[in-house]
């Protein structure tokens, strides 16, 4: 392992960690390897708030659109058997469909062109307000012309998902759910994921929340309503550590996969701009950007009362998941967050053993402010941002207690001293930064509590 890479992993639990206290949302895993070693595996907060129960590593996760990487391997999979091909037309494989919808490719499918109707005439399953489409009410609203013309931009649709799913078992003989658990989940050497409920007897699973608002605080979304003829879209159930072993797998430079490099590459090209913006794409079953100037790909997933993410940076060799279990979770921004940290650390090297005591989270009446030593410098990084080291300023260390402001925004304090003040055991109680003094969070709180008194 590089040795920066070694460095960064040092400071993203505290940065995450601070994230989830500011944001206060009830729980998060995280999971990262590179290359097929998992290096990190964290959780934080809770998996129901309800009843208090503890978040860890093994709970798994409503993981929603995770199921559409999971369903396209299945697709590439039989195509490598020769059971189908990428231009086959729709109702080539399923009877009864729309004639628009009948002529519609795999290829379109997979990667949102073939135009269907994203959720269908009522969308009421992801309102909780009834239960997710049978495969028999699928294909009656397969039975409607196509929204619009097929192969001309990209238009997500889960429904799109779900006729995928139709084939499959049209091709197979068997249910979806049975095949794609044995040709794909247990091929990738996965065991705690399934394509929908109901789980193995005894698996922990966090439950969804709502936001706090409208009521005022958040309630439980149980989040254990199968998801029936939608699971090749929606259903996945799984952990941080599961996703990013899966993921990493699709990578075409992956040493092991379930699937051929050939596959691979093809999942993971271009096949459309995500409008507006066209900044980010889509492959088949697989969502591509950029996070500064490393390219990833992956996915997302928005359940009832979770939000997950999942990318692999190719370049890199990392795969990292963010998995929330809030409506308004963060998974988006904290794995971008993280990724950040990565370039950073990536950008400018680990730091030598004698910055090692320039380091520690202080607070002030502004707020907080993190000493990250990066490369040969100690940045003042701001775990309340969602780049901690957009904005940092930079010290560099003159001697062991001395450093001055060598590089900072034009309204900071560029060019003034800073200082590490000890106790007489020789433990850093204060940090002065250009004549303000940050202390060790207890003691700020108590200065706050003589100051401005207790609630």
């Amino acid at each position: 392992m590089d040795r920066w890479l070694k460095a960064s992993l040092d400071y993203i639990p505290r940065w995450l960690e601070f994230q989830m206290r500011q944001s206060e949302q009830p729980g998060c895993a995280l999971a990262l390897a590179h290359q097929d070693r998992l290096l990190l595996e964290l959780s934080f907060g809770c998996a129901d708030l309800r009843r208090g129960i503890p978040l860890t590593p093994r709970h798994c996760f409503r993981v929603a659109s995770h199921s559409k990487s999971f369903t396209a391997a299945g697709i590439m999979k039989l195509r490598e058997r020769g059971k189908l091909h990428l231009d086959d037309c729709a109702g080539r494989h399923v009877a009864g469909l729309h004639r628009s919808v009948a002529q519609v490719t795999i290829s379109q499918l997979l990667s949102h062109s073939a135009g269907i109707v994203r959720d269908g005439t009522d969308i009421g399953q992801w309102m909780d307000r009834r239960p997710f489409l049978s495969a028999a009410e699928l294909r009656a609203d397969l039975t409607r012309p196509l929204i619009i013309e097929a192969n001309t931009r990209f238009k997500y649709s889960n429904h799109a998902y779900g006729l995928l799913g139709l084939i499959i078992e049209a091709l197979t003989g068997q249910p979806y759910t049975t095949w794609i658990k044995r040709e794909v989940v247990e091929a990738a050497g996965l065991e705690e994921t399934w394509p929908d409920l109901p789980l193995r007897r005894g698996t922990p699973v966090a439950h969804g929340h709502s936001a706090k608002l409208p009521l005022g605080r958040r309630v439980v979304i149980p989040g254990d309503n199968p998801t029936r003829g939608l699971a090749p879209a929606t259903g996945f159930v799984s952990t941080a550590a599961d996703l990013v072993r899966f993921f990493a797998q699709l990578s075409p430079s992956a040493k092991r996969s379930l699937l051929s490099a050939e596959s691979r590459r093809e999942m993971t090209r271009r096949h459309w701009g995500i409008p507006p913006s066209m900044e980010r794409e889509y492959g088949l079953g697989i969502s591509r950007g950029r996070i500064g100037d490393w390219e990833y790909f992956g996915h997302g997933g928005g359940f009832q009362g979770f939000i997950t993410r999942t990318s692999v940076l190719p370049a890199q060799n990392l795969t990292l998941a963010v998995l929330t279990n809030a409506i308004d979770g963060q998974a988006h921004p904290w794995l971008e967050g993280v990724v950040h940290i990565l370039r950073c650390f990536a950008r400018r090297g680990a730091p030598p053993k004698r910055l090692s005591g320039w380091t520690g989270r202080w607070w002030s009446l502004w707020g907080v402010s993190d000493l990250v030593p990066v490369g040969d410098r100690v940045l003042v990084a701001d775990p309340e941002a969602a780049d901690p080291f957009a904005e940092a300023s930079e010290i560099d260390i003159q001697g062991r207690d001395r450093g001055w402001i060598a590089l900072a925004g034009g309204f900071a304090s560029h060019g003034e001293e800073v200082r590490l003040l000890r106790n007489k055991k020789g433990a850093v109680v204060e940090v002065e930064i250009a004549g303000g003094r940050l202390l060790p969070e207890g003691r700020y709180a108590r200065e706050m509590e003589m100051r401005y008194g207790r609630p």
